[in-house]
């Protein structure tokens, strides 16, 4: 009896072997493509850009956000789009938004107010974009280029495709580092398996 069990266990461990490998792969490749998209850039030119919402304190944008504004504002100046979407909603007790603290900065850098389109209810990356490509669609317009920090790129790219828009990217300069490259490969990695979505939160 147990001869015939042997060949059966090694089986079930070639074959946990294999899955164990296998996931150890993904991971590498998912690690490696966060790293590759970090250091995309825009080309040409699109319907419209968006600035990923980040932390603000009562109207004084963070150094994150301050930041994507100030590259959003050089690429607008380049005639990279005519619009620029400004997103992010609040935190309890908040007396204003990301989205209206990026209107007010983009305006004090030269935008006319025309050019500024606002969405402030949103909380995450995935209601970000999924309510950037709903304003946008009421316009016939769906190509993009997203702004945030590099780290950020990929799962950009993966959530824009999610929601319906054709996405590009070009990330600030900000600096990042190890912890921002598992988070960000263990979201992607995640996001591909159940949805980018469900991984928001939603059901």
């Amino acid at each position: 009896m147990l001869f015939f069990l042997h060949p059966f266990r090694t089986a079930r461990r070639a074959v946990v072997a294999i899955i164990v490998l296998a996931g150890l792969a993904a991971v590498a490749t998912t690690a490696a493509q966060v790293g590759l998209a970090a250091r995309r850039s825009v080309v040409g030119t699109v319907d419209a850009i968006v600035v990923m919402g980040a932390a603000q304190y009562d109207g004084e944008p963070s150094g994150a956000l301050r930041g994507r504004l100030v590259h959003a504002a050089e690429l607008y100046g380049a005639g990279v789009a005519p619009l620029v979407v400004v997103t992010g909603g609040n935190q309890p007790g908040d007396r204003t938004t990301e989205g209206m603290t990026g209107f007010v900065v983009l305006r004090e850098l030269g935008l006319p107010e025309d050019a500024i389109l606002v969405e402030d209810a949103s909380t995450n990356t995935w209601e970000q974009l999924s309510a950037t490509a709903a304003i946008l669609a009421e316009r016939g317009l769906s190509e993009v280029v997203v702004v945030s920090d590099p780290y950020h790129n990929l799962r950009l790219l993966e959530v824009a495709d999610e929601v319906g828009l054709v996405a590009q990217v070009d990330a600030t300069d900000a600096s990042w580092g190890r912890s921002e490259w598992v988070r960000e490969t263990g979201a992607v990695l995640l996001g591909r398996i159940i949805g980018f979505r469900r991984l928001a939160g939603f059901r």
